[in-house]
């Protein structure tokens, strides 16, 4: 029996503080947990809006292997271009015919293939094509590749993401929840053998409000008055999930919830 794999999973990565954790503790996650592939979500790495292609090509320096995103990918103009050629950074595959970029990508680690699936959701979100058909049409032919699929599905809604995690259920390796910075309690491999998570949290700074300088955030609360936010200094940290998959068959055997603090 082959070993399993091990998929790290990483959730929405927020501006130089996690732009910083990443390139200080993926290095030392890789090594200390055998990791054969690493996920990351970067849409809010350039100060919580967008990447741009000089991050985008860092992250990968740094030993990511894909990069995923959702509603925020569009925000830096120049990424527009960079990411028609670069394959390892997606965008929803759920966004209209003709988009730039691709929604999925299948890589090697070792002598496996491993698939990543990027999906958004609709409930509060942009109004864009259901992600549940094309997650129907586009299993069909990642499974010709690899039965190892890894789906990141970038929601507003909790009850979107559990909604695709039951309706993937034993057709996929994984499905990770991102977009709402807050790390769920609830990963669980789902009966059929797939890992779930509703939300990986966000690898930013902690004492925030989603990232954004608490005072910032407070003030637009309060006032109801537009104000530029700002990455929050302080503590970071890193928040993702470990996944372990048979790679023969893609089922998903655990996904253990991680939360690493990163010591300046």
């Amino acid at each position: 029996m082959a070993k399993p794999l091990t998929i790290l999973c990483v959730g929405d990565v927020f501006g130089e503080p996690g732009r910083r954790a990443v390139q200080v503790l993926l290095p030392k996650l890789r090594k200390q947990h055998d990791v054969d592939l690493a996920i990351v979500n970067v849409e809010n790495s350039a100060g919580g809006f967008g990447v741009t292609p000089q991050m985008a090509r860092a992250f990968l320096e740094q030993g990511v292997d894909v990069m995923t995103s959702g509603n925020h990918i569009w925000d830096k103009k120049e990424i527009v271009e960079h990411i028609a050629k670069d394959n390892l950074l997606l965008r929803p595959a759920n966004f209209p015919a003709g988009t730039p970029g691709a929604g999925y990508v299948t890589v090697k680690t070792g002598p496996h293939k491993v698939a990543v699936l990027n999906l958004m959701g609709r409930v509060f979100m942009l109004p864009i094509d259901c992600p549940f058909r094309k997650a129907d049409e586009i299993l069909p032919e990642l499974r010709k590749d690899t039965p190892v699929i890894i789906v990141d599905m970038h929601a507003e809604a909790t009850s979107e993401s559990q909604a695709m995690g039951w309706y993937l259920d034993g057709r996929v390796s994984a499905v990770v929840g991102t977009h709402r910075h807050v790390q769920t309690a609830d990963e669980r491999v789902l009966p059929q053998g797939t890992a779930y998570i509703t939300d990986l949290g966000m690898t930013g700074p902690t004492d925030s409000v989603i990232g954004v300088d608490k005072d910032l955030a407070l003030d637009r609360f309060i006032s109801q008055m537009p104000n530029r936010f700002e990455p929050a200094k302080g503590p970071v940290a890193l928040h993702g999930a470990l996944i372990k998959v048979d790679a023969e068959t893609g089922r998903g055997l655990s996904i253990e919830r991680l939360r690493v603090p990163l010591s300046d």
